[in-house]
């Protein structure tokens, strides 16, 4: 692909991806399903031009949706998780074999997940309206394992369907894809 292909074609991904997380705003109850989608657009630059140009379009769609999205969820869990994890899933796919790539997955979401949840309870507390039943567990140690065994299970279904969805694209959409794009 011409580096002019690339750059339209870049452009039209991170237009695409700004477009669904301002979607978040219309539909708010898919604050978290619409960046995984986004990502999952990311992963077409992977596949189509490089990581190299991926990384680029994950960066300006981060900057975008962090000014212009409303839904500030979908912009961090996007900025924090979903857009770069794609590249991160080509790298790893690529360079090392299967049990290290599972291991270094499943460290990478649980650190990032247990991460964000001691950042939200330390620095920016987390607002109990509604769930106030819950307030007494909250920072309790075994919240931290729960939280970690449902990120894992959550991780584990969204990689299948992520990788499922690469396999699907290159078997039916590619040669479509390629006479548009040369």
């Amino acid at each position: 692909m011409k580096t002019t292909s690339k750059t339209a074609f870049g452009a039209m991904i991170a237009a695409l991806c700004v477009a669904l997380m301002l979607s978040t705003t219309v539909i708010p109850f898919l604050s978290y399903a619409i960046p995984m989608i986004a990502g999952a657009m990311i992963m077409l630059i992977v596949i189509e031009c490089d990581k190299l140009w991926a990384l680029f379009v994950y960066i300006c769609v981060s900057i975008l949706s962090l000014l212009v999205v409303p839904d500030k969820i979908a912009s961090v869990s996007f900025l924090v998780y979903f857009g770069y994890y794609p590249i991160l899933k080509a790298v790893l796919e690529s360079k090392t074999n299967q049990v290290v790539e599972k291991v270094i997955k499943y460290v990478h979401i649980n650190v990032i997940v247990l991460l964000s949840y001691f950042l939200m309870l330390k620095f920016f507390g987390i607002d109990t309206d509604g769930i106030e039943f819950l307030e007494p567990f909250i920072g309790k140690w075994y919240t931290y394992l729960i939280l970690g065994l449902f990120s894992s299970l959550f991780f584990t279904m969204y990689d299948i369907t992520l990788s499922k969805a690469v396999f699907l694209y290159i078997k039916r959409f590619r040669k479509k894809f390629r006479k548009i794009f040369k």
